[in-house]
């Protein structure tokens, strides 16, 4: 069976730490404000699919260093190289690079870990997708989110936007960012629940720690179902979702966790999930 050693994992495009159970990726260019590269992108979506793999990470945070988040693909050295693609008439190159960026996603969202990104400063285009596909956001009032793909005269529809961000923050809201591509405020969003809450830009990183924490403590092998049951659900008519999460519960209720919780019940104490 495969596997990956998650605490020996030495990135070259990104910063990873490991703190008890919890795991941290840290866009890790402040100079400019974080973005990503065609490397990066790549080894991010190897990275988020090796997660599957590995039994002792249990939750993931996601930030960026120097006081912001992330501003989305490099000018330089992504939007360069595609503006060239595009002269050359090489559609399937441009192909190439939209799927990959759509498959970095696809792993977020596949991957078992509850994902928290911890947002500061500027978060834009590619870093709001990466934030969006997380499972929880953690915002602060110097946050500025924008999925400004419209600005560089392309689509909304970028990386799974038009599907995931209508589901959090509503359909008219959704369709007003990614038509615009105005910045939306952190107050906008805590108030429309893209961010599940707002704090001070020095304790946005702790927060998000601390919640990792609590949730590497709970049921993981219970929670990675929540997460795949969200995710796939999207596509299931109420019915559906319904046998669904009742085969789901019936697979946590043979987990050792389930029967630690009783025990502890029983026992007026409080359980201690090990994830099995």
């Amino acid at each position: 069976m495969k596997s990956f050693d998650a605490r020996a994992y030495k990135p070259e495009h990104f910063k990873w730490d490991v703190q008890g159970k919890v795991g941290i990726v840290t866009l890790n260019r402040p100079e400019r404000k974080n973005p990503l590269t065609f490397d990066s992108y790549g080894e991010l979506r190897d990275f988020f699919r090796n997660l599957v793999y590995t039994k002792d990470i249990k939750t993931i945070v996601v930030t960026g260093a120097g006081g912001n988040f992330c501003s989305g693909g490099d000018v330089h050295e992504i939007i360069g190289p595609l503006v060239r693609m595009q002269k050359a008439g090489d559609t399937n190159g441009l192909l190439t690079f939209t799927r990959m960026t759509g498959d970095l996603v696809k792993a977020m969202r596949a991957c078992p870990q509850p994902i928290i990104a911890a947002v500061d400063g500027i978060c834009a285009g590619a870093g709001a997708i990466i934030a969006m596909a997380s499972d929880l956001r953690i915002g602060t009032a110097r946050t500025k989110t924008a999925f400004l793909f419209v600005r560089v005269g392309l689509a909304g529809a970028d990386m799974g936007a038009c599907a995931i961000l209508p589901r959090i923050i509503g359909q008219g809201r959704a369709s007003e960012l990614l038509y615009t591509g105005r910045v939306m405020t952190a107050d906008e969003g805590d108030r429309w629940g893209f961010y599940n809450r707002i704090v001070e830009s020095d304790a946005v990183l702790g927060e998000a720690v601390k919640m990792a924490e609590d949730l590497a403590a709970g049921p993981t092998f219970a929670h990675a179902m929540t997460k795949m049951c969200l995710h796939q659900e999207w596509h299931m008519s109420v019915d559906m979702a319904i046998e669904a999460e009742a085969q789901a519960q019936a697979i946590c209720m043979q987990t050792r966790d389930y029967e630690r919780a009783y025990n502890a019940f029983v026992a007026k104490g409080k359980p201690v999930f090990e994830g099995d």
